[in-house]
C-alpha cells in the first residue's frame, strides 16, 4: 500500500459542476472552488471519510456539447431527470475531456489547488479523474497528434458510419467499449501507440501533482487483450509490456505515494490489482447486493485478503441508481451496513446518504430539488462514524446456522473483525422477512466469561454467556433487511 494514505480508505465522491451550482444557488452569489465557504465544506463533507473524489473538474467540451444537444436519446433523458431544464443546465460530459485543466466554469487550476488546501486542511486527500481510452474531439492532439488515435479509412466509414469521424483530414474511430455502441463525443485513442503511452504517463504525472489519488475510468479496456479484441488490425502490432504496468511504472517514480483507483467490470478486477493498480471497482458485489440473496453476496467474500484488501466497494455512484431508489424497503441500508463493514476501501456518493433518487446525466450541471430523508442521513452518519477505525486486525466470514424448519438463516451473512476487545460481529438479513440465525462465534477465549454486545448502531445491549456463545452460538433475529453491528466486550 502507497504511504499517506489508510489502508482501507473512505472515499466521498461529489459531482462538482451540479454541486457547486447548488451552492451558488444557496448563496445567491457565483461560487467556484475558490470560494466555497468552509461552513459549506464542514456540512457537505461527512465526518468518517478519508478522501474526497471531485468528479468532472476538467476542462469540458464544447464539440462535444455540440453532439450532446443534438442526440435525441440524450435530450429525452436529460428531461427526464431535470423536469424544467434550462439551455445553461446542459455543462456536456465530463468524460468529454478536451484537456486535463480545470474547467474555468470552476475557477480553472488555481481555483482546484484553493480546494485541494481545504481539503487537507481538514485531513481529507483529493482524488480527480483520468480517462485513458478515448478525449474529446476538439482536444489538441486530435490535430497535432494523430499516431495517438485510432485511424480507418473510406471502406470503414462507409461500413459503420457512426463509428468514425473525420477530424484534421483523416478519419478517426469515436470511442468505445466492445459491447456498447460507439460514444458519438469522443475521439478514440491507442493504447498500443508508443506515443501515446508516453503522453498518459506524463498526463497522470500532471494530474498526480494536483492531487492525492487518481480514479481511472475504465481502466480494463485498455489492456492488451481487450484492446486487441476491441480494435485487431486497426490498433497495429500488439506491445509486448502491458499499457498499465508501463505507464504507472514511471508515474511512481516521481509519486510513490499517490493512490490508483481503477474502474473495473468484467472480472479484471485481479488484473488490473497485479497491473499496479491499488483498489479496483467491485461492481459484482453492487450487483449482488442490488439483485441477488445472500448465498450469492457469501460466495463472493470467499476470496483472500489480497484481493479483497484492494476493492473499493459501493451501492451508489454517478453510473449506477441512486440506491435510495435502487434498493427500496431497507435493501439500501441492509447494503451500506454490508460495504461499510468489509475489508477494502469504500466509496459513497454526494446525496446518497440524503436519499436522493434521481440518477443525473454526468451531462448536466444542475440537481433536481429534492426533500432530504433525515433519518437516512442520521443512519449514514452514524454508520460512517461507528466502523472508523474498526476495520483492523483479521477478518473472518462467519457460518449462520438454523434449525431444520426454519431455512431463514440462509438470508444471513456474518463476519466478525477480531483484533483487540472489543472484538465486532456484523450480522445482515438479506432479505424482505424476519429471519432468525444462530452465528458461530470465533472466540474460544469467551468461555467461562460474561460478555456485553453493544449494537453500535441503536445503542442496543445484550448480555451472554460466553460459554452459551461458544457451545451454541450467538442466536439473532432480525426484520426485513435488518443489521446487527455489535461490538463484543468482556
Amino acid at each position: 500500500m502507497t504511504t499517506g494514505w489508510p489502508a482501507a480508505p473512505v472515499v466521498y465522491e461529489i459531482d462538482t459542476w451540479p454541486w457547486l451550482t447548488g451552492v451558488a444557488e444557496r448563496l445567491s452569489r457565483p461560487v467556484t472552488l475558490a470560494d466555497v465557504p468552509d461552513e459549506v465544506w464542514d456540512a457537505t463533507l461527512p465526518p468518517g471519510i478519508d478522501a474526497v473524489w471531485l468528479m468532472g473538474v476538467w476542462e469540458r467540451s464544447p464539440a462535444g456539447l455540440v453532439v450532446a444537444r443534438a442526440d435525441e436519446e440524450l435530450q429525452r433523458s436529460f428531461h427526464e431527470a431535470l423536469p424544467g431544464m434550462r439551455p445553461a443546465d446542459l455543462a456536456g460530459s465530463p468524460y468529454c475531456v478536451r484537456r486535463y485543466r480545470a474547467d474555468d466554469h470552476l475557477g480553472g487550476p488555481a481555483a482546484l489547488a484553493t480546494a485541494r488546501a481545504a481539503l487537507a486542511r481538514r485531513g481529507l486527500r483529493l482524488v480527480l479523474d483520468y480517462v485513458p481510452n478515448h478525449v474529446a474531439p476538439d482536444h489538441p492532439a486530435v490535430a497535432a497528434e494523430p499516431s495517438w488515435f485510432i485511424q480507418g479509412d473510406e471502406a470503414d466509414e462507409n461500413k459503420e458510419p457512426a463509428a468514425w469521424f473525420r477530424a484534421a483530414g483523416r478519419i478517426l474511430a469515436h470511442g468505445r467499449d466492445p459491447y456498447f455502441p460507439p460514444w458519438p463525443d469522443v475521439a478514440q485513442l491507442n493504447a498500443f501507440s508508443p506515443g501515446l503511452r508516453d503522453a498518459t504517463a506524463r498526463a497522470l504525472a500532471d494530474i498526480a501533482a494536483q492531487c492525492d489519488g487518481l480514479r481511472c475510468d475504465m481502466a480494463m479496456l485498455l489492456t492488451n487483450d481487450v484492446f486487441a479484441r476491441t480494435w485487431g488490425a486497426h490498433a497495429g502490432p500488439r506491445p509486448a509490456e502491458e499499457f498499465w504496468p508501463a505507464v504507472i511504472a514511471r508515474l511512481r517514480r516521481s509519486r510513490p505515494d499517490v493512490v490508483l483507483i481503477a474502474e473495473a467490470y468484467w472480472d479484471m478486477e485481479w488484473t488490473l490489482q497485479q497491473q499496479g493498480f491499488d483498489f479496483c471497482y467491485d461492481k459484482r458485489l453492487y450487483d449482488r447486493l442490488a439483485h441477488d440473496d445472500a448465498a450469492a453476496v457469501r460466495g463472493h467474500l470467499t476470496a483472500g485478503r489480497d484481493y479483497q484488501d484492494h476493492l473499493i466497494r459501493f451501492i451508489e455512484n454517478h453510473d449506477e441508481p441512486r440506491a435510495a431508489a435502487a434498493l427500496p424497503g431497507g435493501r439500501d441500508r441492509a447494503a451500506a451496513v454490508a460495504i461499510a463493514t468489509l475489508p477494502g476501501a469504500t466509496l459513497w456518493h454526494d446525496g446518497e446518504f440524503e436519499g436522493r433518487r434521481t440518477r443525473l446525466p454526468v451531462f448536466l450541471g444542475r440537481f433536481p430539488d429534492e426533500p432530504v430523508d433525515e433519518d437516512l442521513r442520521a443512519f449514514h452518519h452514524r454508520l460512517l462514524a461507528v466502523v472508523a477505525g474498526m476495520r483492523r486486525g483479521e477478518w473472518t466470514m462467519l457460518d449462520s446456522e438454523g434449525w431444520p424448519d426454519n431455512p431463514t438463516h440462509a438470508d444471513v451473512i456474518a463476519w466478525a473483525w477480531h483484533d483487540d476487545v472489543p472484538h465486532h460481529v456484523i450480522a445482515i438479513n438479506l432479505s424482505g422477512h424476519p429471519s432468525q440465525a444462530r452465528i458461530a462465534m470465533p472466540w474460544p477465549a469467551l468461555a467461562g466469561r460474561r460478555c456485553r454486545l453493544l449494537d453500535l448502531l441503536d445503542n442496543r445491549t445484550f448480555d451472554r454467556e460466553g460459554d452459551a456463545l461458544i457451545a451454541d452460538g450467538l442466536y439473532v433475529e432480525l426484520p426485513p433487511w435488518g443489521q446487527h453491528l455489535l461490538a463484543v466486550t468482556t
